[in-house]
């Protein structure tokens, strides 16, 4: 479940919940919903969530153990 894995990134960071809510521009409240379960994480969030934490979606979605995040691809013109 995403719920674990971001309140593990946040832990990691030594960030409570409030702080967690600034960065990404919204809530305590808001923000606990996602790492309690009750509430699905936008997929805007879970980009910011990815950036911030230098991880991959994937990674908090437990699609992969792999923490690192994707190297970037270059955009084609």
């Amino acid at each position: 479940m995403a719920y674990k894995r971001i309140r593990n990134l946040r832990e990691d960071k030594d960030l409570n919940q409030t702080k967690m809510g600034q960065i990404l521009g919204m809530s305590q409240t808001g923000y606990s919903q996602y790492e309690i379960g009750k509430n699905d994480i936008p997929t805007e969030i879970l980009r910011k969530l990815a950036i911030y934490h230098n991880t991959s979606v994937d990674y908090i979605l437990e699609l992969t153990d792999q923490k690192e995040p994707y190297p970037k691809s270059k955009k084609h013109e």
